[in-house]
């Protein structure tokens, strides 16, 4: 028996018992006749006490005991003298009659302490040794909750969890795949799932009317704080419902997983719908923690001779309360962060309003009357600053709603700790690309159009809205859905829209337009970013924090050193070749 108990259990109730415990080395104090060590497991810490009078060569024996040396030690129970309230287990010691050395340990290459030495890129490399930390550890505790209370949710709600297939058909539509040649399928090529769409369709087709999965997925595609190239989807289909009772089931599923692991009752998500949402917050996925939405000055501020403003298609404002005392230093470093290439708005109007009046950076072409019509439209009073973008609707929106963004974070009105979720509806169905001089579709090309529109779809595609859905929390899409197409002509229909031949629509999709001709039912579904929910609810930006072996932001792995080459002999068998092309 390597223990009896854990490094994180023992109680004053255990004083006087013989223990064994095992772990690591991850601390010691030597105080000349005394020395403490602490060990550590994925449970917690308990302090080894070693006495010179009781045991010399014990106490030789733990000065000798490297950092995160592997050791078993066996032991009594006390109380401690000198106790610890941040330990769980602070109020005990104990007190080693024998220590056993599992395996020895090199100095590792940082410290493996809360307050850590090593940068990322270095604990990316020893991730193994980056897991040992307790701040570490605990939010993969965090994403197996939240795996477990999903789980109970859906499986007491008549779900099945169901396994589908991660060697699949490359298609042309969405993100980039990452294929993988096949050596029994000579020049042929599997792609892996960016998620498991079809399936999940076919599984309706099959009768099996409630289905779920925590799956990985995967996209070769640029990577952000946000994005792994793989990562993990809740992802769920229903037969037989409308939008409305996808909407309700999980919505409960967000409340639960809310009251379990953050002990927060949600009571109603509101709805938005997208057109809303880009005219008030100038994004599909608005953070509503806090106001500040886009107040529109056309009709007040064009024809005053001021041309940046009389040649924009739309002068957009956000009233930032209280911040009428910015500095003209906090205003430029404003301008220069929309100024960014990444936002690209060419400056910054502002406006205080103070106690002594309005006062704007474009005085010269506005009077005190006209000031004040912007403060009316904008609801600012006095300790507000107004700050104005104008241009292009569209990328004005987008630019003014990065601004809001970073303003919030500075006002800290962005709190972590506050959660304000809310379901985006009615999304476009299509996108017109320029570049390609056809539509795509804004989801995907199995997502049915509303009800309503459909009528439209041939003579006016672009304005037909679809039946789709988005779960947004603090401003980050956690998850989307829509009502699928079911049957097999509107289906062909949406295909041809979106410029596939018939051919080519039956090559990418026959095996689900063929499905569709045995019986399809009504279905609809919803996928939630699982890596995302759990660091919004750890309180985290980065997913890669709730990974447990994470790539970089270049898609690498730091610590295997993947993607690597691989062996003549095996491009041989795949009967590839490859030609590596200078970047420089």
């Amino acid at each position: 028996m390597f223990r009896t108990h854990t490094c994180g259990e023992l109680r004053l109730s255990d004083v006087n018992t013989e223990v064994i415990l095992s772990g690591w080395v991850a601390g010691s104090r030597d105080f000349g006749s005394l020395t403490f060590v602490d060990l550590r497991d994925r449970y917690g810490i308990t302090q080894l006490a070693f006495n010179e009078e009781i045991n010399k060569e014990l106490l030789l024996q733990a000065r000798e005991l490297g950092r995160e040396y592997v050791i078993q030690v066996k032991g009594k129970v006390a109380e401690r003298s000198n106790k610890n309230t941040k330990i769980p287990t602070g109020d005990i010691e104990i007190i080693a009659n024998e220590i056993k050395v599992l395996n020895v340990s090199k100095i590792p290459p940082f410290t493996i302490e809360e307050n850590t030495d090593g940068g990322e890129d270095l604990r990316m490399q020893y991730r193994y040794l980056d897991l040992r930390r307790e701040s570490v550890r605990k939010k993969l505790e965090l994403r197996h909750r939240v795996a477990q209370f999903t789980r109970e949710y859906l499986s007491k709600n008549g779900f099945l969890e169901v396994e589908t297939p991660v060697l699949i058909k490359s298609t042309p539509e969405g993100a980039r795949d990452f294929v993988v040649p096949s050596r029994m399928n000579e020049g042929e090529f599997y792609a892996l799932p960016q998620s498991p769409q079809t399936f999940k369709q076919l599984l309706m087709v099959a009768g099996f009317d409630k289905y779920f999965q925590i799956v990985k997925c995967f996209r070769d595609e640029d990577l952000r704080a946000d994005r792994q190239p793989e990562f993990t989807q809740i992802d769920c289909e229903m037969s037989f419902v409308e939008r409305e009772d996808v909407l309700q089931t999980f919505e409960g599923l967000v409340k639960h997983l809310f009251k379990e692991e953050k002990g927060l009752e949600i009571t109603q998500i509101p709805r938005m719908s997208y057109a809303d949402a880009m005219y008030n917050y100038g994004s599909d996925k608005p953070d509503i923690r806090f106001g500040m939405t886009f107040h529109y000055l056309d009709d007040i501020a064009k024809g005053k001779g001021f041309g940046i403003f009389d040649n924009s298609q739309s002068i957009i404002a956000i009233c930032a309360k209280g911040a009428a005392n910015y500095t003209r230093k906090q205003i430029d470093e404003l301008t220069d962060y929309v100024k960014r290439p990444q936002i690209g708005a060419k400056g910054l109007i502002w406006c205080r309003y103070a106690e002594d009046g309005l006062k704007s950076s474009v005085d010269k072409f506005f009077s005190t009357t006209d000031l004040q019509k912007w403060a009316e439209k904008c609801s600012a009073q006095v300790g507000d600053l107004i700050l104005v973008l104008s241009g292009d609707t569209t990328a004005t929106q987008k630019q003014m709603n990065e601004l809001r963004l970073y303003l919030g974070t500075q006002l800290g009105l962005r709190d972590n700790s506050v959660y304000s979720p809310l379901w985006v509806i009615d999304f476009p169905l299509l996108e017109w690309d320029e570049e390609a001089q056809r539509f795509f579709a804004m989801h995907h090309p199995f997502t049915s159009p509303n009800p309503e529109d459909i009528s439209k779809l041939d003579s006016n595609p672009a304005s037909v809205n679809a039946n789709a859905y988005d779960l947004v929390i603090n401003g980050v899409e956690v998850g989307g859905g829509s009502v699928r197409i079911f049957d097999k002509s509107l289906q062909s229909k949406m295909f041809k829209i979106l410029g596939f031949t018939p051919d080519e629509a039956q090559k990418q999709f026959g095996f689900l337009m063929n499905a569709f001709e045995y019986g399809a039912p009504p279905h609809a579904g919803i996928a939630f970013g699982f890596d995302r929910l759990c660091s919004l609810f750890g309180g985290s930006d980065s997913i890669r924090d709730y990974i447990a072996f994470p790539k970089n932001n270049k898609g690498r792995d730091m610590m295997i050193d993947a993607p690597s080459t691989i062996s003549q002999e095996q491009l041989n068998e795949l009967s590839l070749s490859i030609t590596i092309t200078d970047k420089k």
